[in-house]
C-alpha cells in the first residue's frame, strides 16, 4: 500500500504491516477496521481507552455485523493496538467469537455435466478454466495466474507458485486437460507476448498487457455458464474444488481413517487413510463419470483422498514410508503434526 498523503499513525501502521509481509487484502482490511474504530471515537485511535474498545465491539454487534466480519475487524484493531501503538493493555480487551462451520454447496453429477457442456459451447477458454478448477483442483486466482512455465507436460503436473499461504505445490495434470491446454495455446491471443520470455507468458492474459485475467471476470463467466445450464444453487468456482470430497463423504469410510479432518494436507505431508469397501466403490464410480473430455481427470489436488497414493516420483521418502506403513487405531491423526505412531505397533 502507498504511504502518500496519510496521517503519521496510518503510515506507521502500514510500515509495520509491510515489515511483516502482509498481503494487500489483509492491509486493506486492517486499515478499514481502524478507520471504522476512529469514526466511532471521533478522534485519533492513539487516545483510545479500554471502555472505547468495549464500546466498539458492542457497536459491531448492534450494527448487525456477522461473526466473520466482527472477528476480521477486531483482528485489524488488535494489530494497531498491539504492534503499532504497543498498547498491550488495550489489545487484551479484544476478543474473538467462534465462527460457525458451514458445509460448502456442491454440484451433483448431472449439474456438473451440464455445466461443463455449456461452458464448452460458450468458449474453449471457459471450458479450459473450469477444467483446471474441476480436474486439477486449482483456485480461481491460481487459474488466472497460470503461466506456460508452470506446466510440466513430461511429468504430467502443474506447479502452483506462491499461492495461498505463500506455499508452492504440485497438482496432477490429466491428459485430457493437457490436450485442452494445447488447443487453447494455438488459439489464444498473442498480443501481450512481445518481449516476454516463453516460460513467463500467461495462459489467460487480460486486457492490459502483461496482466492476467481478473478473478472477477472469471467468476462472472462462471455464473453466466451456471445460468445457461439452469443451475439455481448459489455456487462459485471454488465449489468445483469441493465436488470430489463431497462424493467420497457420501460413502461409508472407516472411522479410524479420519481422512477429511485436515483439509489443507499437501503432497509432502500426505495423511495416510484407510477406506472401507463401500468407500472404494464410491471412488471407482466417481472415476467412471463421463463429462465430455474430462472423464477420469480427478487425481489433481484431491489425490490425497483417493485410495492410491501419488506416483513415487512426486513423493518424498517420508511420504512413501507413510503410505507403505500399516494403519492402526488413531495413529494416522498424528502424522500431520509430525508425531509418529506409538511404539510397538506393526
Amino acid at each position: 500500500m502507498t504511504t502518500s498523503t496519510i496521517s503519521p499513525l496510518r503510515q506507521r501502521m502500514i510500515e509495520d504491516m509491510n515489515a511483516r509481509n502482509l498481503c494487500e487484502g489483509t492491509q486493506r482490511g486492517h486499515i478499514r477496521a481502524c478507520k471504522r474504530f476512529a469514526a466511532l471515537l471521533k478522534r485519533s485511535p492513539d487516545t483510545a481507552e479500554a471502555d472505547d474498545v468495549r464500546r466498539f465491539q458492542l457497536h459491531l454487534m448492534e450494527d448487525g455485523a456477522s461473526i466473520q466480519t466482527r472477528n476480521r475487524t477486531m483482528t485489524g484493531l488488535r494489530f494497531l493496538l498491539r504492534v503499532t501503538l504497543r498498547r498491550h493493555d488495550l489489545a487484551a480487551e479484544v476478543y474473538h467469537l467462534k465462527e460457525p462451520v458451514n458445509l460448502p454447496l456442491t454440484l451433483s453429477q448431472e449439474e456438473a455435466r451440464r455445466l461443463i457442456t455449456v461452458a464448452g459451447r460458450m468458449s474453449l477458454r471457459l471450458r479450459l478454466m473450469l477444467a483446471l478448477g474441476y480436474a486439477c483442483g486449482l483456485r480461481a486466482s491460481e487459474v488466472v495466474r497460470l503461466k506456460a512455465g508452470d506446466i510440466d507436460s513430461a511429468q504430467g503436473i502443474i506447479r502452483v507458485v506462491q499461492s495461498k499461504g505463500c506455499k508452492d505445490r504440485h497438482v496432477m495434470l490429466p491428459e485430457e486437460v493437457l490436450d485442452l491446454l494445447r488447443q487453447w495455446w494455438k488459439e489464444r491471443p498473442a498480443r501481450s507476448d512481445a518481449g516476454v520470455p516463453p516460460q513467463e507468458r500467461l495462459v489467460f492474459s487480460g486486457r492490459k498487457a502483461g496482466k492476467p485475467l481478473t478473478t472477477r471476470h472469471l467468476n462472472r463467466l462462471f455464473h453466466e455458464a451456471c445460468d445457461a445450464a439452469g443451475i439455481k444453487k448459489r455456487v462459485t468456482l471454488h465449489s468445483l474444488r469441493h465436488y470430489l470430497p463431497s462424493l467420497i463423504m457420501s460413502g461409508s469410510f472407516d472411522r479410524n481413517g479420519k481422512r477429511l479432518k485436515n483439509r489443507n494436507i499437501s503432497c509432502r505431508n500426505a495423511q495416510a487413510t484407510r477406506h472401507s469397501q463401500r468407500g472404494l466403490q464410491a471412488v471407482q464410480e466417481f472415476q467412471q463419470i463421463v463429462i465430455g473430455p474430462l472423464a477420469g481427470c480427478f487425481a489433481g489436488v484431491w489425490g490425497r483422498f483417493l485410495p492410491m497414493p501419488l506416483p513415487s516420483s512426486l513423493m518424498s521418502p517420508r511420504d512413501i514410508s507413510v503410505w507403505s506403513r500399516p494403519i492402526h487405531g488413531r495413529a494416522t491423526g498424528r502424522l500431520r503434526h509430525g508425531r509418529r505412531p506409538p511404539a510397538g505397533g506393526p
